[in-house]
């Protein structure tokens, strides 16, 4: 009796595991749309940004009684970098994945307590978050550069994560061309 009834708690295990790595792997299935997530939120830490003063790193005295050091604008500093990029991914954990009937699409949350299975969409948000940590180490140095060389704009985030750095989306990819039509008809 006991041999069997281990052997079932065995089978079980192996089940909610195998649902467990099932789920996982089909989060962030489709890496476009988590990066474009994450891109989404870059940008609204970029637009939300205040104008800054230079940064005075000239903090000694010559023996003129002169400053000592350097001005650093803010828009090419280090400080701005992290100040974007830093508490990034514990964002995304605002973000859950709304399943359709041909594509999943990342949403950020507002109120938890609207959702039907907070369960699945919370361990949804953990997926984002986790992707989020690993994209952003392997683009990071290359990221930094660019923001601090001012390439990394509001409005082409999603292009330079997600495209440029990652190769996560190709440039004729299907949401890549409905966002292309949304920019023409915005125009008109």
């Amino acid at each position: 009796m006991a041999g069997s009834m281990s052997m079932s708690m065995l089978h079980l295990c192996f089940f909610i595991l195998l649902g467990i790595l099932t789920r996982t792997s089909d989060a962030v299935h489709d890496k476009c749309a988590a990066c474009k997530a994450v891109a989404e939120e870059l940008e609204i830490g970029l637009s939300s940004e205040r104008p800054r003063n230079h940064l005075d790193m000239r903090y000694r005295l010559d023996s003129k009684g002169q400053r000592e050091g350097k001005l650093i604008d803010y828009t090419v500093s280090e400080l701005r970098v992290v100040e974007l990029l830093d508490g990034l991914c514990e964002k995304m954990e605002d973000y859950t994945l709304k399943k359709g009937t041909s594509t999943n699409e990342w949403i950020k949350v507002n109120s938890w307590d609207n959702l039907t299975n907070k369960q699945e969409a919370r361990a949804y948000s953990k997926d984002i978050s986790s992707y989020c940590g690993r994209l952003l180490e392997d683009t990071e140095d290359e990221l930094a550069e660019l923001i601090k060389k001012g390439s990394v704009k509001v409005g082409g985030v999603s292009k330079v994560l997600c495209q440029d750095l990652s190769k996560h989306c190709s440039p004729t990819s299907v949401s890549h061309a409905a966002e292309v039509d949304d920019d023409e008809n915005e125009e008109l």
